[in-house]
């Protein structure tokens, strides 16, 4: 999974707003004495910036591309944040931390359950006793009754996107057909680039029993949030385990 044009719109297509509800919905979910977090899959660090005066927060991607833009976000918000590079299912060079988070269903780009157990394995290791793993991922509703056939467009001034989402080849799978048309003066004309995102969820139960079997204890999941209780028409789940 890479994003290289999709890093230069990213904050651009994304609703500021749901970063300060992940913020928000960590703050309300960690304990008093959290003093340092991880943000896994920062992208480009909104709301890793957003918890910077209450924690002492790391964040990390997949995406150098993402990284540099969250980097350059901090410096103008006058905050100091380490943004280093790394997949979610190898932190192996990460010390340990009171609490990691890994939102905006990024959980959900992960191939199958072997490659969800690294990564929850990885979260495990690197918390300290008692810490929390806080993430979400697409609910089923999302994933089997929304997403097929979803399609957005956007233009700027020198550039468009068009998205496009089809029904993936797994169970509760999708794949994203994203597609940029960026202004090339040399060519007079517009370079068009495209990426396929794989995206992947599971019932419920087979989040839990996985962060079980990695561990974890005392699992909570919510919707909204963390503002309601799951139901059928949940379209994004939120974990809450310790270790």
């Amino acid at each position: 999974m890479i994003y290289n044009s999709f890093a230069k719109v990213y904050s651009e297509l994304m609703d500021d707003s749901l970063y300060a509800k992940w913020a928000n919905y960590v703050k309300n979910h960690v304990g008093s004495e959290t003093e340092t977090l991880l943000d896994v899959a920062c992208g480009t660090g909104d709301m890793t910036i957003l918890l910077a005066d209450d924690f002492d927060v790391t964040g990390t991607d997949l995406s150098e591309e993402m990284l540099s833009i969250a980097d350059d976000k901090a410096k103008k918000a006058g905050v100091s944040i380490p943004f280093e590079q790394a997949n979610m299912m190898d932190l192996y060079t990460f010390d340990s931390f009171d609490a990691i988070t890994c939102f905006d269903d990024s959980i959900c780009y992960l191939g199958d359950e072997d490659e969800l157990y690294l990564a929850f394995e990885q979260a495990y290791k690197h918390l300290n006793k008692g810490g929390k793993y806080l993430f979400d991922a697409h609910s089923l509703h999302q994933m089997d009754d929304i997403f097929p056939g979803y399609m957005f467009n956007h233009k700027a001034e020198d550039s468009a996107f068009m998205w496009s989402s089809y029904e993936g080849e797994f169970p509760h799978s999708i794949e994203h057909e994203l597609t940029f048309f960026n202004w090339n003066d040399e060519i007079g004309g517009y370079s068009v680039n495209t990426e396929i995102h794989h995206e992947r969820t599971y019932p419920i139960q087979t989040y839990l029993d996985i962060l079980a079997d990695v561990g974890f204890k005392n699992t909570s999941v919510s919707a909204n949030f963390g503002e309601s209780k799951v139901d059928d028409n949940a379209t994004r789940w939120f974990f809450d385990s310790e270790k």
